[in-house]
């Protein structure tokens, strides 16, 4: 269901609480002591800012998803794994790590880490995410990083009232691009973007209808994701351009347009629980039915991966003994600046224990409100 205005997005993003101050109160948050943001940067006792606004050290903290910006230095998070070109199957798991908790910044060993949730395969070489009552979803996010490229997944998505699918990129300071599809709309997919998380009272929300079942059928859904231009894709088909200039302000020279190095995220997740804001809720197609006949027959609920394909195009091709991206030390909020480096990625005296508790719920709010705001006044 997309929500009719702009107050009524406004009005969910504000019943999810302050951002902050949701993340201080997890366990892991209260743990390391320290909550981080561009403004309060982490100290040298903790110096890594993770996805979830507090600060730590290791492999839940200081890799994918850590955040340069609010981190102790540029120079506290991880190097980011280069893209590389990739047709990616899943006729096994082999390169799939299952325990992010032990990622050492391996990606040539492999190309997804299990985040969250339960995963299992086909005889036919299918990925299947599951959803159920207990698990909060289940996300993958790809252990490269994409600075511009062409991304297909190629998946069945679910189909119950609210339930999400999605395939996006996201990058350590939020720059992110979105395909969606929420509860149990299976003839449209749902396209927008974000910079730098920044979440604006009207954002650019696209609804692409006129697709045959998408529970049903596999589609080809692509991110063609370029310097000056922004398409996505059905089947091959663009079906929304966005042009860097168009967002540009021509007074300042800054660019809302995402521009950094981002990671590929698969997921399927509960926008329709009792602890989610009341516009995601009606955004996602209500609230889940755990008494569904299909979660009831399989024991959860699912949306299936077969493939995902990356085809790399950095502004500047990568010479031969470039392994990471970095924040370069001249990186600000509005200008982030980001530069090849022959820095491995890999640490060698391997990776910490995981943090204290679990930051899922938090992250799902966090973007349950971006979903709730995608569509609020673009329509």
């Amino acid at each position: 269901m997309l929500l009719s205005s702009c107050s009524r997005a406004v009005g969910a993003m504000l019943s999810a609480l302050p951002l902050l101050a949701l993340l201080s109160a997890l366990p892991g948050a209260a743990a390391q002591g320290e909550t981080c943001n561009t403004t309060t940067l982490c100290s040298s006792a903790n110096p890594c800012c993770s996805p979830y606004g507090y600060c730590g050290s290791g492999a839940n903290f200081c890799f994918g998803g850590c955040d340069p910006l609010a981190s102790h230095s540029l120079t506290s998070c991880e190097p980011e794994p280069v893209c590389q070109n990739a047709n990616i199957s899943f006729n096994s798991f082999d390169r799939i790590l299952m325990n992010q908790s032990l990622y050492d910044g391996n990606a040539s060993r492999w190309d997804f880490i299990l985040n969250e949730g339960n995963i299992q395969n086909t005889s036919a070489g299918e990925l299947v995410m599951l959803l159920t009552e207990s698990n909060g979803g289940t996300r993958l996010s790809s252990t490269r990083y994409v600075h511009y490229g062409q991304m297909t997944a190629r998946l069945k998505t679910g189909r119950w009232g609210g339930v999400v699918t999605a395939f996006i990129t996201m990058s350590d300071i939020k720059d992110e691009i979105d395909w969606e599809f929420p509860g149990n709309e299976t003839s449209q997919g749902q396209t927008n973007y974000f910079w730098q998380g920044v979440i604006p009272a009207q954002t650019a929300g696209q609804t692409t209808g006129n697709l045959t079942d998408t529970f049903s059928n596999y589609h080809d859904y692509t991110i063609d994701w370029q310097p000056d231009q922004l398409q996505w894709l059905v089947d091959g088909n663009v079906v929304r351009t966005l042009l860097r200039s168009s967002v540009t302000d021509n007074s300042t020279g800054v660019s809302r347009y995402p521009n950094t190095p981002s990671r590929i995220e698969l997921s399927i997740w509960p926008a329709g629980i009792s602890s989610e804001p009341q516009g995601t809720v009606e955004w996602a197609g209500g609230y889940i039915n755990w008494n569904d006949s299909d979660y009831k027959s399989a024991g959860h609920f699912y949306a299936y991966v077969d493939s995902v394909s990356i085809t790399c195009n950095d502004a500047t091709p990568a010479s031969s003994n470039v392994t990471s991206y970095v924040y370069g030390s001249n990186s600000t909020g509005n200008t982030p600046s980001i530069s090849f480096s022959n820095k491995s990625t890999i640490v060698t005296t391997g990776a910490a224990a995981p943090a204290t508790g679990s930051p899922r719920s938090a992250w799902a709010i966090f973007a349950g409100v971006l979903g709730a705001v995608a569509l609020a006044g673009a329509f």
